[in-house]
């Protein structure tokens, strides 16, 4: 086994609102050549992924100029024991080395590192982060419940029609389900979503843990019915909290996860997935229910052929399906929106709000 900290350690990235300690350097002025804008980096390293985003500020948002994604299922076997396992770690601390690399060739001056599920359930999580920053330099952050269900509103709230007065948004992770009651943008225009939340909640049930619990390979309906049953006894008390959600006037879904993107790359019967189709899409109640029926209608080898799903997640996704389910039955909406974006983007968004990047004229 490999020693991670026996070897010398990296010089550490500081993560929040200060600049990294190893930036890449600056590039020599040219006449005529445009300023090399600020580079912000986030990575959500969650249950199941390890995810990466490296974007500058423009006009109103920002553009991506760089990103990583990863399944390192850094939470497997957390559904029957209290433990990272090593491996998993392994497979991680591999994955952050790409990431921790990418930051540097980008010089990002300022990055927000996050940890989610698995390392808030098991027992060795602390000393996980701990090895991360002594053996890669990277500061991670274990987030609460409340700021993961957060962020997922921030990165995602934009794609909510603005007509609607009620939204229910959920984020499908591999550990651990977000899920909040906003407020419609008419009723609330406040800039920072987050503000318009009226009630959320993060149930300790995701894709991994609920596969492992259930199985994911062959999925009878009856399985099913079984992953949906558990998933509604945990969401029952948050579905009392915002039963009003459905009956406002244009009410609807909005979810994002790999979960709700393979629905939607079925529904679009994609030969491989294309995330500018995908992001923003809107689905009738209909088309999400045959979306469904037909993933379980297939097996395992031909959910892992499918260059939408892959060999990675194949086991996965209708776990992930038994919990849009248990959403949609608790708050029936005939419109269901997809995104493909959540807690990096509400990292990105959160991180260059507090900077005020939007309110100087050098961003162009």
């Amino acid at each position: 086994m490999r020693d991670e900290t026996a070897a010398a350690a990296p010089s550490r990235i500081q993560t929040g609102a200060v600049t990294l300690q190893t930036p890449a350097p600056s590039p020599v002025p040219v006449p005529g050549r445009e300023r090399r804008r600020a580079a912000y980096a986030a990575l959500d390293l969650g249950t199941n992924n390890c995810r990466l985003l490296v974007a500058e500020p423009t006009f109103s948002g920002f553009r991506v100029i760089d990103a990583f994604s990863r399944i390192v299922r850094l939470g497997e076997g957390l559904g029957t024991s209290d433990r990272l396992s090593e491996a998993a770690i392994e497979r991680t601390v591999e994955a952050l080395r790409i990431c921790r690399s990418k930051m540097e060739a980008r010089g990002v001056q300022r990055a927000k590192i996050i940890a989610t599920e698995a390392c808030r359930l098991a027992v060795n999580g602390a000393a996980f982060v701990e090895r991360v920053r002594r053996g890669v330099g990277l500061d991670l952050e274990i987030v609460d419940r409340q700021t993961e269900a957060y962020l997922a509103v921030t990165g995602c709230a934009a794609l909510a029609d603005p007509l609607a007065e009620s939204v229910i948004i959920f984020d499908i992770g591999g550990g651990s389900t977000e899920i909040a009651w906003l407020d419609g943008a008419a009723a609330n225009p406040s800039t920072d979503p987050t503000l318009r939340i009226r009630a959320w909640d993060s149930l300790p049930v995701g894709v991994v843990t609920l596969a492992e619990r259930h199985g994911g390979a062959e999925v009878t309906r009856r399985m099913f019915e079984g992953m949906v049953e558990e998933v509604a006894e945990k969401l029952s008390a948050f579905a009392i909290r915002a039963a009003a959600a459905a009956t406002a006037p244009n009410f609807h879904l909005l979810g994002t996860s790999g979960t709700v993107t393979t629905i939607a790359a079925m529904h679009l019967r994609l030969a491989r997935y294309e995330r500018r189709r995908v992001d923003g899409l809107w689905m009738s109640d209909d088309a999400v229910s045959t979306a469904i029926d037909d993933l379980l209608d297939t097996r395992l080898e031909q959910r892992a052929d499918n260059p939408c799903i892959g060999r990675d997640r194949a086991d996965l996704v209708l776990a992930g399906c038994a919990i849009l389910e248990a959403i949609r039955r608790a708050f029936p909406s005939e419109r269901l929106r997809i995104a493909d974006r959540g807690l990096r983007e509400g990292l990105l968004m959160n991180m260059m709000r507090e900077d005020g990047v939007w309110n100087r004229k050098a961003v162009r």
